[in-house]
């Protein structure tokens, strides 16, 4: 099996930096393991093992809403591709593997939210 070339998106490095930040000020040796551990062991091994994340949309779906998202996300991927998640300590990774590369699309702290609430409650 020959192994895949890692291509990142802008969303991942945003999602990096984001957990920089959600770390600090006390957590940058964490943030910094996680950077090592990533680039030299994780990374590397789903490009060498890509199929080695669980399948993403093989989820089971408990709401209406994410049923149109991931009817959506259907739509975006092609034929060939291969949605993937894994989890590595504290951090859930979102992959495709397309073709002859896994192109890394999300990665985030199993503690940070998933969505922004900052909008709801702003100072006035």
């Amino acid at each position: 099996m020959a192994v895949k070339r890692p291509v990142f998106t802008e969303n991942f490095s945003a999602n990096l930096a984001a957990i920089g930040v959600f770390l600090e000020p006390d957590g940058r040796a964490a943030f910094d393991r996680l950077l090592d551990k990533l680039f030299d062991e994780t990374i590397p091994t789903l490009c060498r093992f890509p199929q080695s994340g669980r399948t993403f949309l093989n989820r089971t779906i408990k709401s209406t809403k994410a049923e149109e998202l991931v009817k959506r996300l259907r739509g975006l991927i092609k034929k060939d591709d291969d949605l993937r998640e894994c989890l590595k300590d504290d951090h859930l990774i979102l992959y495709l593997v397309r073709q002859d590369r896994i192109v890394f699309l999300a990665v985030k702290h199993h503690r940070q939210l998933s969505f922004d609430l900052k909008h709801f409650w702003q100072e006035e």
